[in-house]
């Protein structure tokens, strides 16, 4: 008879050493790229990334509004925490919410006027904290390649259930 731990062992698919040195340089390399991007951001702007984020999203979309599911779902944020987010950022004059015109059970969020002026000021500092620390660090071809495989990461994601 095999013990619980004699089956994990086998069932698991060990991470080979360069597989390992990947992982971890990827995962140090991301912890360390939004910490920097954020305390940036955060210095000149006073935005959380993810207020920032909101804010992005929120200024592409047709009118500068949104579904708040919607958003949620694009930002990869839970619905509680975007709430959370939302309500500061509406405190603050940045953005508001409202019933959708289309389906009066949804709320939507739509960017303010304030809100616009305060990512045009932020977007430029941003930009260059995203050069520095990411784009001009990488040779085209990485930072495709990076892109690429993110993406993928991404996909894979989005397109399978919670466990």
């Amino acid at each position: 008879m095999t013990s619980s731990s004699e089956q994990t062992e086998r069932a698991t698919r060990w991470l080979s050493a360069e597989q390992q040195r990947h992982w971890r340089a990827f995962r140090n390399g991301v912890a360390l790229l939004m910490e920097a991007l954020g305390r940036e951001l955060e210095d000149e702007s006073g935005f959380s990334l993810h207020e920032y984020e909101v804010l992005v999203r929120l200024s592409e979309a047709p009118d500068r509004r949104m579904r708040m599911s919607e958003l949620a779902s694009g930002i990869g944020h839970s619905r509680s925490r975007l709430t959370h987010t939302i309500a500061r950022m509406e405190a603050a004059g940045l953005v508001q919410r409202r019933a959708c015109a289309s389906d009066l059970r949804g709320v939507e969020c739509a960017l303010t006027d304030t809100g616009f002026q305060r990512l045009v000021e932020a977007a430029p500092g941003h930009v260059e904290s995203v050069r520095a620390h990411l784009v001009d660090v990488l040779s085209d071809e990485q930072l495709a390649a990076l892109g690429e495989a993110m993406a993928v990461v991404e996909h894979r994601l989005r397109e399978t259930p919670e466990r």
